[in-house]
């Protein structure tokens, strides 16, 4: 599932990758022509609630219902095969459609009305088109088996329901809050503090620990698919811009309230026992063995949390092209040489990629001047990190390096890095005293405010930068806090 609304903020446009999934080889072939209108009006098959549900497989409650008050006239699809709506119009009698939230390769999701239990869920309107139907139905077999498994519902986005409603599968989803990307894209791709990112990577890190002892493996993830539970977000200073005119508001940036977030979108997720040769994953959050055409495992996972996490401390993908042999190269100015070990076994459609069977062929092979620069200024990981974090750099530096190994064997695993310093490591024995330190509010008033900071406040030391934007959320919550004008 994929959301593209958000709480709407002041943002600039500075996105240079384009976000659309590529079709890969493992989409479910071939497409067939949807299926003719059917006689009967509005042709609604249903499926009872997962609340009541003593067994999930979807073939045993698969039903047709009865034609009953509340839909509109059937009207055809679209030449691409999405569900034509109007909004206020019914999704079957029980959802209201109150607006588009999305649109991907899949179909759309619409936010909905449901007017039975009186609250908003987002459905994931599937085209008409049979390998997206199948892929549909593979999805609602997995959100199943984690919803027996997670009784909760702490690590995976919820399925309340799921139907099939004029050849269009519609599943229906607890309503969210914006992806991880949408956030950064709306903030202007201003990187998340540290301390976010270390409860992201902690919460990520145990719904991936949670498939993969379901024996599922994800195989998609990227921010577009982690979504924070609430949409409310605050405005807090962003020192690194306070130079800047205050004119554009460019000093402030916008943090989430809470830190929660849920995995979605399992149409790509593969049970272990399933062939694993195909291509898999966003280009940028790609593993190597899946560009070598080695196959992949539960590490190929692993490979995509280190490059969200990078993202989230930077606000820039990793590893942002559209071409193989340039994505290795990335790799290796980033992460060094390709061990020979894994050159010497790919495939032949990768065999390309390297001179003599062993140097990667760059930059001889390169596409144009534009490529070989784009892999030239990217620096090392740990300069890269150092750039962008200022303090638990050493510990965020490691477990990266621990879960972008090339090879897959030697990756981390899921609870392995759950165990990592960079989570676990105790700073709480430091010792605090009351702080005082300057945030300059306004600009134009020409004062700074002193905020005194009482210890009890404080879980970990924080750096100066840190210990000022805590504080200001601390403030903006409501919590106690002395504040003294200063001249």
């Amino acid at each position: 599932m994929e959301t593209q609304r958000v709480v709407d903020f002041p943002h600039r446009s500075m996105d240079k990758r384009p976000r659309k999934r590529p079709r890969l080889t493992w989409d479910i072939p071939p497409a067939v022509p949807p299926l003719a209108p059917p006689k009967i009006l509005p042709n609604i098959y249903c499926a009872q609630d997962f609340a009541t549900l003593p067994n999930y497989a979807y073939s045993s409650i698969y039903y047709k219902g009865i034609p009953r008050n509340g839909s509109p006239p059937w009207r055809p699809d679209d030449k691409d095969g999405h569900y034509v709506f109007a909004i206020g119009e019914n999704l079957t009698p029980r959802y209201r459609i109150l607006s588009k939230m999305g649109e991907g390769t899949f179909g759309q999701v619409l936010e909905c009305l449901d007017n039975d239990r009186k609250e908003i869920v987002a459905i994931k309107v599937v085209r008409s088109i049979q390998k997206y139907r199948e892929a549909a139905m593979i999805e609602i077999d997995v959100l199943q088996k984690l919803a027996r498994h997670d009784i909760c519902g702490t690590r995976c986005v919820q399925i309340r329901n799921w139907f099939d409603y004029r050849n269009h599968i519609c599943i229906v989803f607890e309503k969210l809050g914006p992806s991880l990307y949408d956030f950064l894209r709306k903030n202007s791709y201003r990187s998340f503090p540290i301390d976010l990112v270390r409860e992201f990577g902690r919460q990520l890190l145990e719904s991936v620990a949670f498939m993969h002892d379901l024996r599922l493996i994800h195989t998609d993830l990227k921010p577009e698919n982690i979504l924070l539970v609430s949409s409310e977000y605050i405005k807090v200073p962003d020192y690194k811009f306070l130079s800047r005119s205050a004119k554009d508001g460019s000093y402030f940036k916008n943090l989430p309230k809470s830190s929660a977030i849920k995995l979605i979108d399992f149409g790509s997720t593969t049970f272990e026992h399933q062939d694993h040769n195909y291509v898999v994953s966003t280009r940028h959050y790609r593993a190597p063995e899946v560009i070598l055409g080695l196959g992949w495992n539960y590490s190929c996972d692993m490979w995509s949390v280190g490059c969200i996490l990078v993202e989230l401390c930077s606000g820039e993908a990793l590893f942002q092209t559209h071409e193989n042999l340039e994505h290795l190269a990335m790799m290796e100015r980033v992460l060094g040489p390709l061990p020979q070990h894994m050159v010497i076994r790919a495939d032949r459609r990768a065999e390309k990629y390297f001179r003599r069977g062993s140097r990667l062929d760059w930059p001889e092979g390169a596409t144009s001047r534009e490529s070989v620069r784009a892999v030239w200024k990217l620096p090392r990981l740990q300069n890269l990190i150092m750039q962008h974090v200022d303090h638990s750099a050493g510990d965020l530096i490691d477990l990266l390096q621990g879960l972008l190994r090339y090879d897959p064997a030697e990756r981390l695993k899921a609870r392995e890095a759950l165990g990592h310093p960079f989570f676990t490591r105790d700073l709480r024995s430091w010792p605090f005293h009351c702080l005082a330190f300057a945030v300059h509010l306004d600009s134009t008033h020409g004062n700074l405010a002193v905020f005194l900071l009482p210890s009890k406040c404080l879980t970990r030391p924080v750096s100066l930068f840190q210990l000022k934007e805590a504080a200001y959320r601390s403030f903006l919550d409501g919590n106690e806090l002395i504040m003294k004008g200063v001249n």
